[in-house]
C-alpha cells in the first residue's frame, strides 16, 4: 500500500515538474522572441515569375529577424525595382540579391532583349555595309536592300525598314567600353516587327543588305518608333 501511495507521488511530482518545465520554456522562447533584433528587408508582395521585370507593385518592406538573415538579402526596394527575376519567387519570399539581374547582364541572353511583339533576325554585312563595323548596340538603322545587278538594268536599292533598333553585332550583345577587344563581325541581329522579319530575309534571298547608322544625338522621330516599318513611318510624318 505504500510503495503505491509513493508511486502515485512520483507520478503527479512528474507531471508537475513537466508542466513548469514547459511553462518556462514557453516564457523563455518568448522573451528571446522579443528581445530578438529584426532588421527591414524586401519581401516579395505577389509572386514573381522567372524572366518577369521586378516592379515596386510586386515588392514590400518587411521586418525580419536579424539572425539567421542570408547576407546576400535585398535591402531596398529600389536595389531590386527594374530588374529581371532569373527565379520564380513565391510570396512573402525574401529577395536575394542573386536572385536579379540588372538589364546589362539580361542582355547576355538575346531573348531577353527583345521586347513583346517584336522578332530578332540577324543579317549579313561587310564593313561597307555595316557603316564600317561602325554600328553597335542599342544603334538605330535603316535597312536598305538591293536586288542582284540584272545585265541591262539599272541598279535600284529600295529603303525598307526605317529606325530597327540594333540587338547584337555578331554575338556581342552589350555596347563597347573601354578596354573592349576590337572583333570584326559580319553579321547584325535587328529587334523587328515579324512582318518586317519576312521583308528581310526575302531581300537577303534576292539581293544584298546594307545598313545606315542614326545619329544618338538626334531626337528619335515621335512618328517612327523603333522597329517600325518603312511604310508605317511614311504613314506618320503624313
Amino acid at each position: 500500500m505504500r510503495s503505491k501511495l509513493i508511486l502515485i507521488v512520483a507520478i503527479v511530482l512528474g507531471l508537475v515538474t513537466t508542466v513548469l518545465f514547459f511553462n518556462y520554456m514557453k516564457r523563455y522562447d518568448e522573451i528571446s522572441t522579443a528581445n530578438e533584433t529584426l532588421v527591414q528587408a524586401v519581401v516579395a508582395k505577389k509572386a514573381i515569375k522567372r524572366n518577369e521585370t521586378v516592379s515596386a507593385d510586386a515588392l514590400q518592406l518587411a521586418q525580419v529577424p536579424k539572425k539567421g538573415l542570408h547576407p546576400e538579402a535585398v535591402k531596398t526596394i529600389a536595389e531590386a525595382q527594374g530588374k529581371i527575376a532569373n527565379a520564380d519567387i513565391a510570396p512573402g519570399e525574401v529577395l536575394l540579391s542573386h536572385h536579379l539581374q540588372s538589364k546589362k547582364e539580361e542582355a547576355l541572353l538575346v531573348s531577353r532583349k527583345v521586347r513583346d511583339g517584336y522578332r530578332a533576325v540577324s543579317v549579313g554585312v561587310n564593313l561597307v555595309r555595316s557603316v564600317s563595323n561602325l554600328i553597335e548596340p542599342e544603334d538605330e538603322v535603316d535597312v536598305i536592300a538591293t536586288p542582284e545587278k540584272v545585265t541591262g538594268q539599272p541598279v535600284v536599292s529600295t529603303l525598307i525598314l526605317e529606325k530597327a533598333r540594333v540587338l547584337a553585332i555578331g554575338r556581342r550583345m552589350v555596347e563597347a567600353t573601354e578596354g573592349t577587344p576590337y572583333v570584326e563581325y559580319a553579321t547584325v541581329t535587328l529587334e523587328v516587327k515579324p512582318a518586317d522579319a519576312v521583308a528581310i530575309v526575302n531581300a537577303q534571298e534576292r539581293g544584298s543588305i546594307s545598313l545606315t547608322l542614326y545619329s544618338r544625338l538626334v531626337p528619335p522621330d515621335a512618328a517612327a518608333a523603333p522597329g517600325a516599318g518603312a511604310a508605317d513611318a511614311a504613314k506618320g510624318a503624313k
